[in-house]
């Protein structure tokens, strides 16, 4: 089933503007905000597509993507699932990263009794960031990792009670007097943390809060397309926080691309530079080269200039975007022999007056800086 256009989820233009874009949000989330809709499934979904909606129009760079891919740019492993923004949330993560919108202090709103502002705060723990080097094949090819990280857990037979703060609500209420009379205002619990709950025992050897350090294997499925720098999610393998609410933080996979001895890389398309000998150059050879997808047979046509350029389609990487897999480009250099027998300069000494070894490049034969133009274009 297609999934409903982002501007029409939000009720708004293509054209509308970031205070627009906002207001739109405000107004759908605020029409399918489950205090006013509670036990309602399905306007909790479409409380969730308003926040993911929002999610990517409010941001320029996300919106831009969008606006010219539409849903392919986000769907996939550069998705919700992968970390690369939109779709997956849930509501304490539309609550923690958009309450304000709603005007209550911690995720309720006015004008509906503010259920959600009345709620424990589920604590999360804090991210772990890792780096993880890939080759070329990898990239190409998309890989599985597993990699061993330490990180915070609840430690067996750790116990929680009730915020004696707040007797469990997350929150403490202040009287302040105005002149406009007495005020009465929300805070998150500062004991407690917004969780409602505090450390009741806790077992020898974790610390002040009950974790304790563990190793752990985490499987890290890699899309394929991958390029340096971008930065992976791996859901709730972060630290843990303390309580029985709690959530776990996640685990950010930073990118690094090993350097290839013979390929280089640029964008999705791949450059190799094949050495032939003046010989193969005159006759025309076939040759086997290694691509990042496999061995490949070229053939080399008699009379071939150095500088030439072959293009194999679709044998370079695939975009991590979905919009198609890049060319692998060998670059042709003919090897000029540096040393030469009695022989073989007798033959050259005749062949510099031969007008058949005379230079006659063609119109359709391109200069470097066409190559150059014609690679970027």
């Amino acid at each position: 089933m297609a999934k409903q256009d982002y501007y029409e989820v939000l009720g708004i233009s293509k054209s509308a503007s970031q205070a627009e874009i906002k207001k739109g949000y405000r107004k759908m989330a605020i029409k399918y905000h489950p205090d006013k809709n509670p036990d309602d499934k399905t306007a909790e979904e479409k409380f969730k597509l308003c926040a993911e909606a929002y999610e990517i129009l409010s941001d320029d760079n996300k919106k831009a993507r969008y606006d010219q891919y539409g849903h392919a740019a986000f769907d996939g492993p550069q998705g919700g699932g992968g970390g690369f923004g939109g779709g997956g949330m849930d509501m304490d993560d539309i609550f923690s990263q958009f309450g304000d919108i709603f005007g209550g202090g911690g995720g309720g709103f006015g004008g509906f009794g503010g259920g959600r502002g009345q709620r424990q705060a589920r604590v999360k723990g804090s991210n772990m960031r890792i780096r993880v080097k890939l080759t070329l094949e990898e990239i190409a090819n998309g890989v599985e990792k597993k990699v061993k990280v330490r990180r915070k857990v609840q430690a067996d037979g750790v116990t929680y009670k009730t915020c004696t703060t707040c007797n469990g609500s997350g929150q403490q209420m202040r009287v302040t007097n105005t002149i406009l009379g007495r005020m009465q205002t929300a805070t998150t619990c500062g004991t407690c943390q917004g969780a409602g709950e505090m450390l009741n025992s806790k077992p020898s050897g974790s610390d002040a809060q009950g974790l304790i350090v563990k190793e752990e294997t985490v499987s890290i499925n890699i899309p394929e397309g991958v390029t340096e720098g971008v930065q992976l999610k791996v859901g709730g393998k972060g630290n843990e926080a303390p309580g029985k609410n709690s959530i776990p933080g996640d685990l950010l996979v930073l990118i690094e691309e090993i350097q290839h001895e013979t390929l280089k890389r640029e964008g999705s398309n791949i450059h190799y530079d094949l050495y032939i000998n003046f010989s193969e150059a005159v006759l025309g050879v076939s040759k086997e080269v290694e691509t990042v997808t496999g061995k490949v047979k070229i053939k080399i046509d008699a009379g071939t200039q150095s500088g030439k350029i072959l293009r194999l389609k679709g044998k370079g990487l695939p975009s991590i975007e979905r919009y198609g897999t890049g060319d692998f480009l060998i670059h042709i250099n003919v090897w000029t022999p540096q040393e030469l027998t009695k022989e073989q300069r007798g033959f050259f000494d005749k062949m510099v007056t031969d007008e058949n070894f005379s230079p006659r490049p063609q119109k359709s034969d391109k200069s470097f800086f066409d190559k150059v133009k014609d690679m970027f274009s």
